[in-house]
């Protein structure tokens, strides 16, 4: 489903009807808080909330709902449509659970079962306005025009004034290639709401591509940007408009006010680049080709343009490395296999170029097989693409793309562009409102450490639970309170030093005027790896594995300082392990899971270190047992389906991320909204 056309649903939260239920906790305030925090926009905040009404009542249908709606406005959307039937099968009468799962499902691609929900709606609220919005976009989806415009004139007839229905019917319109009627409704939905912004992008679209109107374009663009100005998008599309009517400077202008409100936008580098080439600024242009590159090592229309620059400087080496990578993605590429021979021409390799021409000629005049994932080589779409059919498979069933030599070279030469869309506003907290949108880094969660301090947060108040770390602090043989985390507090700092140095010396004194004791050894260790002196800490925990062999903790703490010597949890400075360092922490690691075989924590710390070092099968593995033994292991949920998606299996991906989500792992909604957005 397009989001341009989407249209938000707005449910209001009413507790009128709930019925009290006495539980460990009073679930109507709970869901009352829950409520408030969702108004707010703390989303993630919210589920937790309705987690804890469905932990001790889940035969109630209202948690679930509340809880489809935070995880909709969060775009995970298989979740609301998970969460949205639960709801329906404990009430079947809460006729917007329908609204929300079907929108659900329609932003998944599943249009049919989303109109079946729309039509339960409209059964009960057959005035409803977005509903009937909405189903009519799905009937244009599965191509079902016929039924869309009947939709969109019974929506149009009960409102009259409704913009976006007159835009919504436009774009079928538009499908049925019927231009007139389509700009006809453009013109309706503008003279009842002049800021209708899609009516202007719609119109441009039209210009260019019904008569190459590329000033009447150009003007719709300036009212679409004089309406949202902070939409980096609408600046590269202009750009375009602007090169096409021969203002390149002004286009050099838009590329430049879009890199300052996204400075990392792929497209007005590269475009910028192009336009560079163009002037003969060809260092400026490599510049931003390798930017580019830096961001997506696969663009292969960046590499394809980047090396006919490279080999204008000279740099005949680097300009083969690109077109190498370029052939290898495209391997029936006839202008690639002809540049490759100019520049090995250059070079005097006579041979090996003769080789390239001949295979040039012979592909000239076929058809170019392209997987479709790559049709448009990471650059979105290019305003000169024509459309192909995706007729065929590779040999493991990807689909192929057939295009001639001329589209795919007009492609890899051409200025692209981006669909429009709003610029959404900056939040002001990390897990509040829409955590999809923000640029947050996407990587594995890190292990889990023994420390004696812990950042708590508002999702995660208290430490990790383990058995051990319990036991051993209710015996208060240590000077420090135990915790465990896989966010530990910076601590740096001479008060803090001086803590544990001043604890240092007292087991210095105590363990040289008494019998040796593990725990001793044990808690020197901690004060030691509190101040960063690693190799003496191992050295006492070496000591107190000696004393006590079956000291579980023991061997977990040494795993988490081995790691921590290569980097640790600082990821910007750690080292790559080595198969030893490996061994030798995976190993004390088992030694934790032999002596303690229901630690949860020991099993994920394992498949961390085994998806850090590329053994992805068995991390899955040990993410799983994790799981086993703590089924609301949100951050085991959240590599394992971090690790499904390094494997390339987005079905397992989905489903963990969307629980580690719920369980409060604000990345698993930027990771979500990735995995969608590629889909």
């Amino acid at each position: 489903m397009s989001r341009l056309y989407r249209y938000a649903i707005v449910i209001t939260l009413l507790f009128s009807t709930f019925i009290p239920v006495r539980a460990q906790i009073n679930t109507e305030q709970v869901l009352r808080i829950g409520a408030n925090t969702h108004y707010f926009e703390d989303y993630i905040l919210s589920i937790q909330y309705f987690n804890q009404v469905i932990s001790v009542n889940p035969k109630l249908a209202k948690p679930y709902f509340y809880r489809a709606i935070a995880k909709l406005n969060l775009d995970d959307f298989a979740g609301a449509e998970e969460d949205a039937t639960l709801a329906i099968e404990r009430n079947p009468f809460i006729v917007d659970a329908y609204e929300v799962r079907g929108v659900a499902r329609q932003n998944q691609g599943k249009n049919r079962e989303a109109i079946e929900d729309y039509d339960k709606v409209l059964e009960m609220l057959p005035e409803s306005r977005g509903v009937m919005f909405n189903k009519a976009m799905a009937q244009n989806e599965i191509k079902d025009r016929e039924g869309a415009v009947k939709t969109f004139e019974s929506l149009l007839k009960k409102y009259p004034r409704f913009e976006n229905g007159y835009l919504g019917r436009a774009r079928v319109r538009l499908e049925e290639k019927d231009t007139v009627a389509a700009k006809a409704d453009i013109e309706k939905a503008l003279s009842i709401n002049s800021s209708a912004i899609n009516g202007y992008l719609m119109r441009a679209d039209i210009a260019i591509h019904s008569g190459q109107d590329y000033k009447s374009a150009l003007g719709d663009m300036d009212m679409a940007i004089k309406l949202q100005p902070e939409n980096a998008g609408f600046y590269i599309n202009r750009a375009y408009l602007k090169y096409m009517t021969d203002d390149i400077y002004g286009a050099f202008d838009d590329y430049e006010h879009a890199l300052k409100l996204d400075p990392l936008n792929s497209l007005a580098l590269f475009n910028r680049g192009m336009l560079r080439a163009e002037v003969h600024d060809t260092n400026k242009a490599i510049a931003d080709f390798s930017s580019v590159i830096n961001l997506n090592p696969d663009d292969y229309k960046t590499l394809y343009n980047r090396s006919i620059l490279l080999a204008e400087i000279g740099d005949f080496d680097s300009a083969l490395a690109d077109l190498n990578r370029v052939i290898e993605a495209y391997p029936d590429f006839a202008a690639a296999y002809f540049l490759r021979y100019d520049i090995k021409r250059r070079k005097g390799d006579m041979t090996s170029a003769e080789k390239d021409y001949n295979k040039s000629l012979a592909l000239a005049k076929t058809n170019v097989q392209v997987p479709a994932d790559r049709q448009f080589s990471g650059n979105g779409n290019t305003s000169s693409s024509s459309k192909s059919d995706a007729n065929s498979s590779n040999d493991n069933g990807q689909p192929q793309v057939t295009e001639t030599q001329e589209q795919v070279k007009k492609r890899f030469s051409s200025l692209a562009t981006i669909s429009a869309s709003t610029t959404n506003e900056n939040e002001i907290s990390t897990i509040r409102g829409k955590v999809q949108d923000q640029d947050i880094r996407v990587e594995l969660e890190p292990i889990f450490i023994v420390t004696y301090y812990t950042s708590p947060t508002e999702i995660k108040l208290n430490s990790e639970y383990i058995r051990e770390v319990n036991d051993l602090n209710a015996t208060g043989l240590l000077r420090f309170i135990l915790q465990v985390t896989n966010r530990e507090a910076s601590i740096k700092g001479p008060e803090t030093d001086d803590t544990h140095r001043s604890s240092i010396n007292f087991y210095n004194s105590y363990i040289a005027n008494h019998p040796p004791r593990a725990i001793d050894h044990f808690g020197r260790a901690m004060d030691l790896y509190t101040i960063e002196d690693y190799d003496n800490a191992i050295a006492d925990l070496d000591k107190a594995i000696e004393l006590t062999p079956d000291f579980a903790l023991a061997y977990l703490l040494r795993a988490q300082i081995r790691y921590g010597m290569k980097g640790g949890m600082n990821r910007e400075s750690r080292t790559v392990l080595t198969a030893d360092d490996t061994d030798e922490i995976i190993a004390d690691i088992d030694n934790a899971i032999r002596l303690s075989p229901f630690m949860p924590v020991a099993y994920y710390n394992k498949g961390v270190i085994l998806a850090e070092t590329g053994h992805l099968d068995d991390a899955v593995k040990a993410f799983t047992r994790a799981i086993e033994l703590k089924r609301d292991f949100g951050e085991a949920f959240y590599n394992r389906g971090f690790v499904y998606l390094t494997m390339g299996d987005k079905a397992k991906a989905f489903p963990d991320l969307s629980r580690s989500g719920e369980l409060g792992i604000v990345p698993s909604y930027s990771l979500l909204k990735r995995m969608t957005s590629d889909h």
